[in-house]
């Protein structure tokens, strides 16, 4: 085993890849000498140069429009955009042409293409760098979204994603510094598997991303007041792991969903449709499905107002404590 942060946990998958196969290329904006907006392709460009690692101009939609060209003629790029919220750019090819280019050549073209970008709060970044814009890709089929939390969770996911033979949007958590012992050997996670970060026996937190920590020490503090919180970090939201969340809400009978996105339109809403559309997890909860999400407004450039926005372990607590008060 080794310790790697999550930075250095995607980059390590990016070289290996890279390494296992030159039609393996990054593409972005300042990848090279700079490093990647967050660092993350630091110390690349020496190894691999300007073949395999490309410069772009600032054009999200022409990043990923040339990206999906080159996907189609057997490359497989991995594409960086700076900012989750550039992603509103690069909608138009990622969901009208990556997503639907399988269904169009009935199965004769492919995308193996790999979109990465981080979302989320952290960073100070105010309304436009701050927004978790996931949910508005996990309604279009043709694409599979990961949002994965831990070091090696990204690694294992990362070299999946750039193996699959069809788009995969990999969205990151700004908490790229966090640290995870990791297996020294190569491995694979396969897509669409969640994890159970902490079992437990008497409420089930269902989440990704950033908030995995917040629910994580959630259960921690619980454990004063005697409850057995299950942690499930869902780390691919399509396809989306069904058996997972209705195992570990017949297992507790109660349930907590927990994202930064705001509620309103949120991912959460698909998880609790899938408790509520199961008969046998339907019949075990012994109260109503909560959710504990972002606000619902832009995102202060205040950092304090910012750190009120996304779920807190506070907030997390008091749903679970008011499910065992109903």
């Amino acid at each position: 085993m080794k310790k790697l942060s999550c930075r250095e946990a995607i980059r390590e998958a990016l070289a290996e890849e890279m390494l296992r196969d030159d039609n393996v290329v990054l593409i972005g904006e300042d990848l090279g000498c700079y490093g990647g907006c967050f660092q993350v392709t630091a110390g690349l460009f020496e190894t691999f140069g300007p073949k395999q690692i490309i410069e772009t101009p600032v054009s999200e939609e022409a990043i990923v429009g040339v990206s999906i060209g080159a996907a189609m003629m057997g490359m497989r790029p991995v594409v960086e955009i700076m900012y989750g919220d550039f992603s509103t750019l690069a909608a138009d090819p990622l969901i009208n042409h990556a997503a639907k280019m399988r269904f169009l050549s009935a199965g004769k073209l492919s995308v193996p293409l790999v979109y990465r970008t981080p979302m989320g709060s952290g960073t100070g970044a105010a309304a436009q760098h701050t927004q978790s814009l996931e949910s508005m890709f996990t309604n279009i089929p043709g694409l599979k979204i990961l949002y994965p939390s831990m070091p090696a969770d990204l690694k294992g996911l990362m070299k999946s994603a750039i193996r699959d033979q069809d788009p995969v949007l990999f969205f990151e958590h700004k908490l790229y510094g966090v640290e995870e012992m990791i297996p020294e050997e190569d491995y694979l996670i396969p897509i669409g598997k969640a994890d159970i970060k902490q079992k437990g026996n008497d409420v089930s937190i269902i989440t990704y991303g950033k908030t995995v920590f917040t629910a994580l020490e959630a259960a921690r503090l619980l454990e004063d007041d005697d409850i057995s919180a299950e942690v499930v970090d869902l780390r691919t939201l399509r396809p989306l792991d069904k058996d997972a969340i209705i195992a570990s809400v017949v297992k507790t009978g109660r349930a907590v969903v927990v994202h930064e996105a705001p509620l309103f339109g949120g991912f959460s809403g698909e998880i609790v449709a899938t408790i509520a559309e199961h008969p046998e997890a339907f019949r075990a909860l012994k109260a109503p499905v909560a959710r504990v999400c972002g606000l619902d407004m832009p995102t202060p450039f205040n950092k304090h107002l910012e750190l009120e926005l996304p779920p807190s372990h506070t907030r997390i607590i008091d749903a679970v404590l008011t499910l065992f008060r109903s």
